[in-house]
């Protein structure tokens, strides 16, 4: 399944000439290798960030301390600045970031095991939401990249 989704992703960046980046955590570099895995990924995949820590979200996408001691790791507000400055490291025309709690433990009720907050960024406009997936840490991890996909195809 996810190979179609990538797959239709991959047709439309080739056919808008669009270039995309990823900054993911709780994913571990799920999405970037569903892109990758596609022949031809080299024409529109720029990069991928895994920043599965919180300072390497502050050391590798300038995502502000005070943001992550406020809202925590798994927020909207740090999935908007993850993909602000995967973004503006990468010059792509389009980013996504993923940021969320895959379990099997790490959940509370206010953000339980299965909470995942995205962030998109295409064409300048952004659009964060946060899901709440269920199952255990890798069908978790596979709804999450499943999600991220359909959204980006969903912006074109």
């Amino acid at each position: 399944m996810l190979s179609t989704e990538a797959q239709e992703l991959s047709e439309l960046l080739i056919t808008n000439g669009l270039t995309i980046s990823v900054a993911e955590s709780c994913t571990g570099g799920s999405l970037s290798n569903a892109i990758a895995s596609i022949p031809g990924a080299s024409s529109y995949f720029e990069c991928g960030y895994i920043t599965y820590s919180n300072q390497s979200k502050v050391d590798m996408l300038g995502v502000d301390i005070k943001t992550l001691e406020t809202y925590g790791a798994v927020s909207e507000e740090v999935a908007l600045e993850m993909v602000i400055g995967v973004a503006a490291k990468s010059h792509s025309d389009v980013a996504v970031s993923i940021t969320g709690i895959a379990g099997p433990t790490g959940g509370t009720p206010k953000k339980p095991v299965g909470m995942v907050c995205f962030c998109f960024s295409c064409d300048g406009l952004t659009s964060v939401s946060t899901q709440l997936f269920s199952g255990d840490r890798v069908s978790i991890v596979s709804q999450s990249v499943s999600y991220a996909l359909k959204q980006l195809f969903l912006r074109f």
